[in-house]
């Protein structure tokens, strides 16, 4: 373990994060430690006394402000000075992670997240970094408080396959599975793989975004309400493409009322059912949506 150079008296600064590699499937083996992949912001405490401590995004944005409860929680904790790496999540009435809610919290209250800490880089002057995962996580569990706003996260039992199996049931995110050795690196490793939990569902098409130059999307409504849930990426290959334009021209219509102004945008009528391949969580807005195919073509 090393210690920080001015320890004591240099002030710990961002560190930009270590990033999981997406993986379709769990990895196999007995060799690493399985979390359960919380739907939520990354976020990164920085601690440099009891009247110094931030709160940082993941791409080190200073949203101190935006998470105040979690700020007097890591006020609470009895260290010199550190930094913790976490999610920030909200829960709803059955204690499952809610991004909706989320949302809402960070831009009208404070005090309504919590911080599943899952690393920690830095500690009482001592750079962690160096030492291997499994070991710093010890290392953070020590230092956490009962009945906190800075929980931790705990390693979940059994081999990776059985543990994504459980974590799909229950309609969570995904997991993130870590090698116990791995030092904490910043930027992308394959140290650290997540693997996301999917669904298919099908959704009723209102429009296609096409730019120049850009990905093509599809806006989605869920079907018999035209309430926008959200957007789907077009990833089809040429024929399917070809004949998701036919449709759309066949069923040009006026944009929602409720939808902004979109130039680029093709509106059309009620009536295209797309199966959509997305996030499991709340159908009330779908996330990393991707266009599978048709929904009269099953």
């Amino acid at each position: 373990m090393r210690r920080r150079a001015g320890a004591g008296t240099g002030r710990l600064e961002f560190i930009p994060p270590m990033e999981p590699q997406l993986v379709a499937k769990p990895p196999e083996g007995d060799d690493w430690i399985h979390e359960i992949k919380l739907d939520g912001y990354r976020a990164q405490i920085i601690i440099n006394g009891p009247e110094d401590i931030r709160v940082f995004t993941k791409t080190g944005k200073d949203w101190t402000r935006k998470y105040l409860g979690i700020v007097e929680a890591a006020g609470d904790l009895e260290v010199e000075n550190a930094i913790i790496d976490g999610e920030a999540v909200v829960t709803d009435k059955a204690g499952m992670p809610d991004f909706n809610a989320l949302q809402n919290a960070v831009h009208n209250n404070p005090y309504g997240m919590y911080l599943v800490a899952f690393d920690i880089m830095h500690l009482n002057g001592h750079d962690l970094r160096d030492i291997g995962c499994k070991a710093r996580r010890e290392i953070l569990y020590g230092i956490i408080k009962p009945n906190s706003r800075i929980q931790f996260s705990e390693a979940m039992p059994g081999d990776a396959k059985s543990v994504f199996y459980l974590v799909e049931q229950v309609e969570l995110e995904g997991i993130v599975s870590k090698r116990p050795d791995s030092k904490y690196r910043s930027g992308p490793t394959s140290n650290w793989l997540k693997t996301k939990s999917f669904t298919v569902d099908e959704f009723e098409l209102l429009g296609v975004e096409r730019e120049p130059g850009k990905a093509a999307f599809a806006f989605l409504a869920q079907p018999g309400t035209g309430k926008y849930v959200g957007s789907a990426f077009i990833s089809l290959g040429r024929d399917m493409k070809e004949r998701l334009l036919k449709r759309v021209r066949e069923h040009t219509g006026p944009p929602p009322e409720a939808m902004k102004k979109r130039p680029a945008t093709q509106w059309v009528r009620p009536g295209v059912k797309l199966r959509i391949k997305h996030l499991r969580g709340d159908h009330s807005h779908i996330r990393n949506a991707s266009l599978l195919g048709f929904g009269d073509e099953e």
